[in-house]
Formats: C-alpha cells, sequence, structure tokens
C-alpha cells in the first residue's frame, strides 16, 4: 500500500542519522543508494514527485535538474554555501531553500587554524621528510617556517568564520591584522583590525585567509595579479571556496618560489584529480573540504537540515533561509 505521506529525497545513504530519523517521522524517505552521491541524471529523475530534498554542496541543482521536479516545495542543503544551487531558476518555481549557517562557524574556524599552523610550521612536510629518510640529526635550518608572531595577517571576507580566526590569532601577538568587507565591522575592529580593500591587503600581509562567499563578485578574486603582488615569503590559506583562487596561476607562484606556501581545504574540482600539479608540489598543504568535520557539527547540520524541511511542510519559518 502506497504512503500517504509526502516523500523526501536524501541524496546519499551516509547523512548523519539525527537528520534522517526527524525526516522519517513525517515523510517517506527515498535515500540514494551510495555515500558516494548522486549523478546529475539520477537525481533528475528521482526528483519527480518530491516534496523535498536533503542535499550537500555536491548536488549541482540547476534548471535541468529541476524539470521533473514540479511537486518540489524544499530544497535543504547541509552547508552553509549554496553555490551549487540555481537560486534564480529555483525562485522562478518558487521553491523554498534552507542552509546551515552559524552552526559550523567554530568548527571551520578551528580547521582553519590547524591548517595555517600546519602549512607555516611544514607539518605534513615534515612528516614525508622522515618517511623519505630527510631526518638525518637536528639541523639549525631544518624545516624551518615563519612565525605569527609579529606579522601582519590579512582575512578575506571577514563575515562570522573570520572574525572567528581573528579571536583565535590574538594569542599568537599578531602585530596587525588587516580585513576585506563590504563594509566596515564595528565587531571586527574592536579587536585593532583595519578595513582596506583587497589589493593592499595582498600587498602587505604575511599570511593571506580566505573566508569569503563564493559569488560571481568574488570567483577569482585572487587572480595572478594578486598572487605576483603577494611578499615571496607570505603564505595563502583557503577553506571557504576553491573558485576564489585562481589555480592556475597559484600553481605558478607556488612552483616559481614567489609565495612561500599555500594551504587548502578547497579547490577544483573537487575531489581533486591524483595527477593535479598541486599535488606534486612540497609546499602546498591539501586536505579534502573537511572545515565543518567535526562530529557534533555534523549532527547539528544535518538536524537543521532536515527541520527546515519539516518546517516548511508544516507552514512555519525554517530555521534558516536562504532569501530569493
Amino acid at each position: 500500500m502506497a504512503s500517504s505521506k509526502p516523500s523526501v529525497l536524501l541524496t546519499r545513504n551516509d547523512y548523519p542519522e539525527e537528520g534522517v530519523k526527524l525526516l522519517r517521522e513525517h515523510f517517506q524517505v527515498d535515500t540514494w543508494k551510495s555515500a558516494l552521491g548522486i549523478s546529475k541524471e539520477e537525481l533528475t529523475s528521482a526528483l519527480n514527485g518530491k516534496f523535498g530534498v536533503f542535499c550537500s554542496l555536491s548536488d549541482k541543482i540547476d534548471a535541468d535538474v529541476l524539470k521533473n521536479a514540479s511537486d518540489l516545495k524544499v530544497i535543504a542543503t547541509m552547508s552553509v554555501g549554496y553555490d551549487h544551487l540555481d537560486l534564480k531558476e529555483i525562485k522562478q518555481r518558487k521553491i523554498r531553500v534552507g542552509y546551515t549557517p552559524n552552526v559550523l562557524t567554530e568548527a571551520t574556524a578551528e580547521l582553519t587554524m590547524a591548517l595555517l599552523l600546519a602549512t607555516s610550521r611544514r607539518i605534513l612536510e615534515s612528516h614525508k621528510a622522515i618517511h623519505k629518510g630527510e631526518w638525518k640529526s637536528w639541523a639549525p635550518n631544518f624545516m624551518c617556517g615563519p612565525a605569527l608572531q609579529g606579522s601582519t595577517v590579512g582575512i578575506v571576507g571577514c563575515g562570522r568564520i573570520g572574525l572567528s580566526v581573528l579571536e583565535k590569532l590574538i594569542p599568537f601577538k599578531v602585530s596587525k591584522f588587516l580585513y576585506t568587507s563590504r563594509s566596515k565591522k564595528p565587531e571586527v575592529e574592536k579587536h585593532g583590525a583595519i578595513h582596506t580593500d583587497i589589493d593592499a591587503l595582498c600587498r602587505e600581509s604575511d599570511f593571506i585567509i580566505l573566508t569569503s562567499a563564493l559569488t560571481p563578485d568574488t570567483h577569482q578574486l585572487i587572480n595572478r595579479i594578486r598572487l605576483e603582488s603577494m611578499k615571496s615569503t607570505a603564505i595563502l590559506i583557503n577553506t571557504s571556496r576553491g573558485q576564489l583562487v585562481d589555480q592556475d596561476a597559484l600553481i605558478d607562484v607556488l612552483r616559481d618560489g614567489k609565495l612561500r606556501g599555500a594551504g587548502l581545504d578547497v579547490m577544483y574540482p573537487e575531489p581533486l584529480p591524483l595527477d593535479s600539479p598541486l599535488l606534486k608540489l612540497d609546499n602546498c598543504v591539501i586536505i579534502p573540504h573537511i572545515g565543518s568535520a567535526q562530529i557534533e557539527t555534523r549532527q547539528e547540520m544535518a538536524r537543521i537540515t532536515a527541520q527546515n524541511i519539516i518546517n516548511v511542510f508544516q507552514n512555519k519559518p525554517m530555521i534558516y533561509e536562504v532569501p530569493l
């Protein structure tokens, strides 16, 4: 006998159970069979007859995907970013969109700090050196990296995550903080941070940390000209979106020694091909987009994603809704 409950699609089979259990109380839940996610063609077919979809940033939802989704009322993404969603098309179809900001701020800021320190102190490079037999004895210049103390740190897009990173850096006795934002932010400047433009930040900073959302205006914000304007001793950290950076130009400046190093939690494409030149550079630390990969954070993200769908079904405001 067919279920009388409306149907919701989960785009993979490994979402945290905290969210899945909530959905099962209200919906018939159809879960895609794989933890590798659903292809575009399969997603297009699977959305037919669905009230909602529980998705992630790896699911590209555009006009082609939505062509069979006449019953779809809500798209809930388990992410703070929503650049994988065609908002113009979604708005035309009067579909509501939920997302999960705020909850992953601290987890991503912690990961940014870990990546910054791993890159500047050459942790992964040192680990590899042991296995390659390069650690012969103590040596005064072996695996030396730059200090945070006394440095200038530039934060690009100083929103919730950027502010949390700044606050975590204060005990490291950074000399100066620079930041970019559409407008000055009192909550940032109370820590002595100086609002500046992106070009000055790139030229003057010893550490450049990207925590900006990806928009048409920020696509390849860190272009070849800005990369080449950076100090040769500078380090670039990106835990936001790979497309903020001209990746080919980044490879060139790292390979040519025009930039000391980079730490990337995000890149493009994702996953990064194993033959990518980035993986061949000792001065580039690559990790697999794990900014929010904290157990408690991912559980709460799943709960909020599910509750966003439930609230639309119950004609209640979402916990977090993308304004369209």
